[in-house]
């Protein structure tokens, strides 16, 4: 639908006009023959002339707009706050706010990409831009808003992993998601001229369910994680020693010794506890 503004006149100038009428009207009832057949003409005229003065006054409050309709069909929107004068057939007058709303939606439960059920919720926010299709195009656009929020969520819910696979983003901890949600929900809410600001996951945990076992997977994650990089480390530090000593030319190892500094380094490296040190007093062969 076509937004366009409606026909408006400033209200304080109508106003005026309508004290200015009545003023008059008093001060020529006070002078006249109260028994003039003409009498009663003059004041149907007059009440008709000021009703039509009155009932064409609307106020607008900031932040808000008034949609009018004129005979059931649309006759255009007040966007300015203030007192105006319209026709006063355009009714009803219809107010829609204007203002930032914010929506939390309740926590769903849903399944992952994985096929795992999880629970999230989301924050949306978003105010009206398009008064006129916020009115004509749905029932009732706040309603709409809120449905059209949680269907978002759970497709977005089933195009995400809980956790990241291979650095592949995850419902946690990624920015790219929570804007892919905030334009899933805009392309639905469109139609009902509403401007979705700003969406994000506000809560996002395993069902209870399978909320111990998961967590599990996750310790058990953590550590090969900790262990890999553990040993990562330790094969370099150990790559280093023999570069350095060959280098240096410090002593000559061969095949077996170099096996042996190497599993001795290893051991007290990526071990997980502290090691007791054995002193040598013979030779490296004894």
């Amino acid at each position: 639908m076509v937004e366009r503004n409606a026909f408006r006149l400033p209200g304080l100038p109508i106003v005026g006009l309508a004290i200015v009428l009545v003023a008059a009207a008093v001060w020529w009832f006070a002078g006249a023959d109260l028994s003039a057949g003409y009498l009663a003409t003059w004041v149907s005229v007059l009440i008709v002339v000021v009703a039509f003065l009155v009932l064409g006054l609307t106020v607008v409050s900031q932040n808000q707009s008034r949609v009018l309709q004129l005979f059931g069909r649309y006759a255009g929107t007040l966007p300015e706050p203030g007192l105006w004068w319209v026709n006063p057939f355009t009714v009803p007058r219809r107010r829609i706010s204007l203002r930032v709303r914010s929506l939390e939606s309740p926590v769903l439960k849903v399944n992952d990409y994985d096929g795992n059920p999880i629970e999230i919720a989301t924050v949306v926010i978003w105010q009206v831009e398009r008064p006129a299709s916020a009115v004509f195009a749905v029932e009732a656009y706040d309603q709409y808003v809120h449905a059209q929020a949680e269907t978002a969520i759970r497709k977005l819910a089933t195009s995400y992993p809980y956790d990241a696979h291979d650095g592949l983003p995850s419902l946690r901890g990624a920015v790219d998601v929570n804007d892919e949600l905030t334009a899933e929900i805009q392309a639905r809410v469109d139609r009902a001229g509403v401007t979705v600001l700003e969406s994000r996951i506000s809560h996002i945990a395993y069902a209870q369910e399978i909320a111990h076992a998961m967590l599990q997977r996750q310790q058990a994650g953590a550590i090969v994680a900790a262990r890999t990089r553990i040993v990562d480390g330790a094969v370099g530090m150990v790559e280093m020693a023999l570069e350095r000593l060959s280098e240096r030319s410090i002593v000559e190892l061969d095949e077996e010794r170099k096996a042996s500094m190497v599993s001795n380094l290893l051991v007290v490296l990526c071990g997980d506890r502290s090691t007791q040190p054995v002193v040598n007093t013979g030779t490296i062969y004894q």
